[in-house]
């Protein structure tokens, strides 16, 4: 790994991530001998290529990951790549549980990588499914066609698709229809001042 390469501003990252320290070192270099540009974006080491996002390197409690972003559009040849929910449309991750993993994946890994900048310069782009191909929620369909559900209806159709999308899969989550019901009912005046879920 060059020192040219590696960005100081995400060092902190690196230097403050203490369960998979080796593991996202290990990721860290592989990505950069792959000729990306390190940035920090979300708080999380990105790697992008002509100013697009290729692939981020994220931690969890269980695992470590490298994310492509467009991962969906990749062959995957090894089967490796993993849609982290059902919600996420184009992004999918590689993860791993040791370094020992990595170091044993280091070709595929840059193979991955090559094609997703191959991706990238091909200008593909992930076809994203519409808010309207989302099911509603029953909760939140009755607070809509509700005695004062016009305004409401409004001000959700008013909002941007991402914004729609982040409520219809927060208000979707719970697996009880009365924590559902509470979470609408907590949400509508954010909904009816035009906000989103984390504005």
């Amino acid at each position: 790994m060059t020192k040219n390469k590696i960005n100081p501003k995400v060092d902190w990252y690196f230097s403050k991530v203490k369960k998979w320290q080796e593991e996202i070192e290990k990721l860290r270099t592989i990505v950069l001998d792959c000729g990306l540009t390190e940035e920090l974006k979300w708080g999380v080491p990105c790697y992008t290529f002509q100013e697009s996002n290729i692939v981020l390197i994220h931690v969890f409690k269980e695992y470590c990951a490298l994310l492509f972003f467009k991962g969906v559009l990749l062959k995957d040849t090894k089967g490796i790549l993993i849609q982290q929910t059902k919600n996420v449309q184009a992004a999918r991750q590689v993860r791993f549980t040791n370094v020992r993993e990595i170091v044993k994946m280091e070709r595929i890994l840059k193979a991955y990588i090559y094609e997703a900048i191959e991706v990238e310069k091909a200008g593909l782009k992930v076809t994203l499914k519409k808010t309207s191909e989302f099911i509603i929620p029953e909760e939140l369909q009755k607070k809509l066609s509700a005695k004062g559900g016009p305004a409401l209806k409004a001000a959700f159709d008013a909002l941007t698709p991402g914004r729609q999308r982040g409520y219809i899969f927060y208000f979707s989550q719970p697996k009880q229809s009365k924590t559902r019901a509470a979470r609408v009912e907590k949400y509508m005046q954010q909904i009816l001042n035009g906000k989103g879920l984390d504005d």
